[in-house]
């Protein structure tokens, strides 16, 4: 006769709240999301506001400067790349039916036309999608900021809050492991920073040299695209060759063989030198990470993944170095 399996009441509701907990932190990814970048962002400037707080600055008024320095860079480059790079990316543009027409496809120009004629009912709705994006893009922007402001501001009371949360032994423990997310995670927004710049001169200089009209938008580019490494430069190299390829095949090729420059100093100098020092995240795991990332979520999963993986490392230290995992 077979056994009678009996299940609990206790394990019923527990596996019902779990579910149900599941199916909340779904409904509320995109806070989550949104919170979690606040977190990104307070640890990277945390260290610089520590340091002006020993400067006797107070603590708000330090992190508003530093606010208002952010807005500053931020709008001095804006300032000083939009103009040019409206006016690249529009002649960039024009060119696009030239290149298509210098690979064989005549028919192409009409079957652009057509295609455009048949679009413009939809340009209205398409407007109003593309104007409910932008704000939602800034509304969201805007509260990471806030919520980063307010994350700095208590970060001075964390000792308070831990001890009232954790008690002795528990606050030290709290207070160490957040301390190690903090040093992880601002080290990645400073590496990221460093690599992005360095790859967006890098090729801007060799674009320029190669005399590549569009070095500008496409530097840009190259330097956005650096947030998501190792894959960062090779995407961004489709568009430069491309534009190598409107003045001639030699041209591609000598753009194709500088961004192929750029891949081994990212690969050989930025990734060990710079990513893998500040994050301590081996290049093998940072390219799984990166692939599992953008599976799962696209490109925000992609630029986030690093980040999730060095919250896991710490997580991981933290537990196999506790009393309990030693008992085991």
């Amino acid at each position: 006769m077979p056994s009678k399996i009996e299940i609990s009441h206790r394990t019923i509701i527990f596996t019902v709240a779990f579910l149900i907990s599941l199916w909340l932190v779904w409904q509320i990814r995109q806070i989550i999301v949104g919170l979690f970048v606040a977190m990104v962002l307070m640890a990277a400037l945390n260290p610089a506001i520590d340091k002006m707080e020993k400067m006797k600055i107070p603590r708000v008024l330090g992190i508003i400067l530093i606010y208002i320095l952010i807005i500053l860079v931020v709008g001095i480059v804006i300032a000083g790349v939009i103009p040019p790079l409206i006016d690249q990316t529009s002649n960039l543009v024009a060119k696009i039916p030239e290149l298509i027409e210098d690979l064989g496809i005549p028919s192409i120009d009409q079957r652009i036309v057509e295609s455009q004629i048949q679009q413009l009912g939809s340009i209205p709705a398409n407007l109003f999608k593309f104007s409910l994006t932008i704000v939602s893009s800034l509304v969201g922007a805007l509260a990471v900021l806030i919520i980063a402001f307010y994350l700095l501001l208590e970060r001075k009371n964390l000792n308070r809050y831990l001890h009232i949360l954790f008690g002795g032994d528990g606050e030290a423990r709290a207070e160490k492991f957040i301390d190690q997310v903090e040093k992880k995670l601002g080290g990645w927004v400073r590496a990221e920073l460093i690599s992005m710049a360095v790859i967006g001169v890098m090729a801007y200089l060799g674009l320029r040299l190669l005399g590549i009209d569009f070095a500008l938008p496409l530097a840009l580019l190259a330097g956005i695209f650096e947030i998501v490494p190792n894959i960062g430069p090779v995407a961004s190299s489709i568009p430069a060759i491309l534009a190598g390829l409107a003045i001639s095949p030699l041209m591609a090729l000598a753009v194709a063989a500088l961004y192929f420059l750029i891949q081994q100093v990212e690969s050989s100098f930025i990734c060990p030198q710079i990513m893998s020092k500040e994050t301590g995240v081996n290049p093998l795991v940072t390219i799984l990470s990166l692939a599992i990332g953008f599976k799962l979520g696209g490109v925000m999963g992609a630029i986030l993944a690093i980040p999730v993986v060095l919250l896991a490392q710490v997580i991981a230290s933290e537990v196999f170095a506790s009393d309990r995992f030693k008992q085991l």
